[in-house]
């Protein structure tokens, strides 16, 4: 057995998202774990170089992390051929123009969601990749839930029957900056800066609809921007620009063709009384199942109670109860680390990944669609982007 080094240039990890799930659940996770198995059974250590502005911040979190090298200089590090991936989990503004100059690097690439803020920008970064022959990938973390992988082990089981429904409840209070610090960067409240529910959150929901529910054919959508005004990281008030939550119904083929209603409602204006900060209720003529981040509960056709309307009488039925929990039978390791491992697999023995550009550029269609019929208020077809294989 024998262990390759493979280099990654990681560019925006000294954000929330980038430090706490790529470097240090995934990366360095991965190089404390003694690398990435291959199915030859050689091994692939990542050696990380942090890429970012601030070049006093990037040393503390490679210096934190046990990463040897870091830099301010991009142009430098991708001109260093003996690092042959680009990872980017910068602002999304900036993120079509930093694939192209990794893509005419000649790097591979893998990229946090959105892949771009417009649909026409996202399958040009595409084509470029296409005509490179780079491999590349997009985070699809959501898919590497725990909650998420039982509901989809209740599906591939057949346990719902036919899929009728689907609802996702997503959303907490962001704290308006004035009375307490804010949990999300000012940024995402401005839809100048690449801010906004829809953008940020229904590339997510496309790639999990189309994976474990269905193919998503059209869209009806409500946008709005509840809380018009907040205070950024110097306790500066502003005009919040973007949008903070929207509600949604999607149409879906099923995977046995049939038709599947999904409502999403998505708000950073909410406060949660539920098992989760996100919900996945399905409901099918043979059973349902709700799935939190982690945990999955279920009921089947022979299990579900009898209740009883009367609004005359305060309600005595304990309906949290009646489900069953979806047990652990096996360990679940880290969404963000599970992907990456796939992607050096995907990179250096050319195992197949599914969760690639253009996977990603699906999802900027879903935002737009959405985005017109908020504009448009009426409902709006998905087209197939791709040929289908």
């Amino acid at each position: 057995m024998k262990t390759q080094r493979l280099g990654i240039i990681m560019h925006g990890v000294t954000g929330r998202m980038g430090t706490n799930q790529h470097l240090i659940r995934s990366i360095a996770a991965i190089r404390r774990q003694g690398g990435v198995a291959l199915p030859n059974g050689d091994k692939v250590m990542p050696d990380p170089i942090l890429v970012g502005r601030n070049l006093d911040k990037v040393r503390a979190l490679a210096a934190a992390n046990g990463v040897e090298r870091c830099t301010d200089d991009l142009a430098g590090a991708l001109a260093n051929a003996d690092d042959t991936v680009f990872f980017d989990a910068g602002t999304t503004l900036m993120r079509p123009q930093l694939l192209t100059q990794a893509i005419a690097a000649g790097k591979h690439i893998y990229c946090e969601k959105p892949i771009a803020t417009g649909l026409e920008e996202a399958m040009r970064v595409c084509e470029l990749a296409r005509s490179a022959g780079i491999k590349h990938g997009v985070v699809q973390d959501k898919l590497f839930l725990p909650g998420l992988r039982k509901l989809d082990m209740l599906r591939r089981s057949g346990f719902f029957g036919r899929m009728l429904s689907v609802r996702i409840e997503f959303g907490y209070w962001v704290f308006e900056g004035d009375l307490q610090p804010t949990q999300r960067p000012s940024w995402n409240s401005r839809k100048e800066d690449g801010g906004g529910m829809i953008l940020d959150m229904f590339c997510h929901w496309r790639y999990v609809l189309d994976n474990l529910f269905g193919t998503v054919q059209s869209v009806s959508c409500l946008g709005t921007t509840h809380i018009p005004q907040r205070w950024d990281e110097q306790g500066t008030p502003f005009k919040a620009t973007a949008d903070d939550a929207a509600y949604a119904t999607f149409q879906l083929k099923g995977h046995n063709g049939e038709p599947v209603i999904a409502q999403v409602n998505c708000s950073w204006a909410t406060r949660v009384r539920r098992d989760d900060l996100v919900t996945f209720q399905v409901d099918g003529t043979h059973g349902s199942a709700v799935a939190g981040l982690t945990g999955c509960v279920a009921q089947s056709r022979v299990n579900t109670p009898r209740p009883v309307w009367n609004p005359d009488e305060k309600q005595k039925m304990p309906f949290l109860e009646q489900w069953q929990e979806v047990p652990d039978t096996e360990t679940y390791d880290n969404g963000f680390k599970i992907q990456w491992e796939h992607f050096i697999r995907h990179v250096v023995a050319d195992t197949p990944f599914r969760w690639t550009l253009e996977e990603g550029a699906k999802g900027v269609q879903l935002v737009e669609k959405a985005l017109q019929s908020w504009e448009e208020r009426r409902w709006i077809d998905v087209p197939a982007l791709f040929p289908q294989p």
